[in-house]
């Protein structure tokens, strides 16, 4: 199904200045699983099957926050070996909001860690649309910054690198973080 996306939106992000973006970022993945392999599956700032996302976060312990919060999600909490994932990353043209932005642009709460994904959905297709690299958010899991890579406006050999991978102890993370 074609997302008809609102033209006020459009608008309106289309007139937020563009970033560059290069530093070291943070993911999560299960242990067999290529760190720089996207989401089409759609998430916060990306629709169902739209284009492929990577979600990532500027802190290491926000990229874990990130992970344990949908593993709670579950019905069994997974035993399976996870990965913590470090990628050098390089964009020029990148969208960064706060949340004052995000609530201009219709997202109350944006910080809230159960909202409607509609309008961040929304956000994040326009924010593609028109050509972004990515999109720099704050995290609803932790007091840091979440950078979302639109993988198919990027050079993958050029623009990001994985350059570290350790094992995670969930437990001694979570124990540490009372989380």
């Amino acid at each position: 199904m074609r997302r008809v996306l609102d033209p006020a939106l459009v608008e309106a992000i289309d007139a937020l200045p563009a970033a560059t973006f290069s530093a070291t970022v943070w993911r999560v993945t299960w242990a067999n699983r290529e760190p720089l392999a996207g989401n089409f599956g759609g998430g916060r700032w990306s629709p169902d099957n739209s284009f492929e996302a990577l979600y990532t976060s500027l802190d290491q312990d926000g990229a874990m926050a990130e992970v344990y919060f949908h593993l709670s999600r579950a019905p069994v909490f997974s035993s399976s070996n996870m990965r913590l994932n470090q990628i050098d990353v390089t964009l020029n043209h990148v969208l960064e909001m706060d949340p004052a932005t995000l609530e201009s642009l219709g997202l109350k709460a944006p910080l809230a860690s159960r909202i409607d994904y509609a309008i961040s959905q929304s956000i994040g297709a326009v924010a593609h649309m028109l050509d972004f690299q990515g999109i720099i958010v704050p995290s609803a899991r932790w007091a840091c910054l979440n950078l979302v890579i639109f993988m198919d406006r990027i050079d993958v050999d050029k623009q990001i690198r994985a350059v570290g991978r350790q094992e995670i102890n969930r437990p001694a993370w979570k124990e540490k973080n009372k989380a």
